[in-house]
């Protein structure tokens, strides 16, 4: 959950989001040492004499030619791993199907029997005290912890997306196509989420909530709902 004044990401719960952080400082530095040259060189520029030298500078070409190249690599390699990693879903521990309505969502565990409901916004009157406003939803998301979880995405209407910040998690919900992506939750907690895709009028208010729990929770809970 975000803060107040918060600079950087809200805290990863997933392992690919503890990727993506990584990447995103390893990027900065990158970004903080290209910065720091560029101001070395022209604060250089202004206060040394200008030279009419010409000579030929093969060298220097060289050095400015590869070390952009070099840059890029050092940028490229960790992003396509990454790209790699988030494609990947082998044998996945349950299967949940969200799809996308203006302006609500609607789940369905294909691995269990008969378990399917849809995830209302709770109105600001109807709010319990200590949670949420525009956040928090009449029912949530629940997967146990440390399983990898597969979500198929799709829409019933218009374009939508469910993302999760902190789970590193955001895919299209688009009519008449399945996406799919994955996540595993690290530790147990609830995380929230919004569309991120603008959808009409209400499309601020179709927020996602998912509490991991330990698989025992999750079994008596399943066992509870499909009853």
């Amino acid at each position: 959950m975000a803060n107040h004044s918060q600079l950087n990401f809200q805290d990863a719960s997933s392992p690919i989001m503890e990727e993506l952080m990584g990447f995103h400082d390893h990027a900065l530095m990158v970004a903080l040492a290209i910065c720091s040259l560029v101001l070395y060189l022209l604060t250089h520029t202004l206060t040394e004499k200008l030279s009419s030298n010409t000579v030929d500078a093969q060298v220097i070409e060289l050095v400015w030619t590869i070390l952009p190249a070099m840059v890029l690599i050092t940028l490229a390699l960790p992003s396509l791993r990454i790209l790699y990693m988030m494609d990947e879903i082998n044998e996945p521990d349950l299967t949940l199907k969200a799809i996308g309505h203006q302006w609500y969502w609607t789940y369905e565990y294909t691995d269990l029997k008969e378990l399917t409901y849809d995830s209302y916004m709770i109105p600001t009157a109807d709010l319990p005290l200590g949670h949420f406003r525009l956040l928090e939803v009449d029912h949530r998301v629940i997967v146990p912890m440390n399983s990898t979880i597969r979500v198929i995405v799709t829409a019933d209407d218009v374009i939508h997306s469910w993302a999760v910040p902190s789970l590193g998690v955001k895919t299209d919900a688009i009519p008449g196509r399945l996406n799919q992506t994955s996540f595993l939750a690290s530790r147990p907690g609830v995380y929230y989420g919004q569309c991120s895709e603008i959808c009409g009028a209400n499309h601020s208010f179709m927020p996602i909530v998912v509490e991991s729990t330990p698989l025992a929770n999750f079994e008596s809970w399943s066992t509870m709902m499909s009853s």
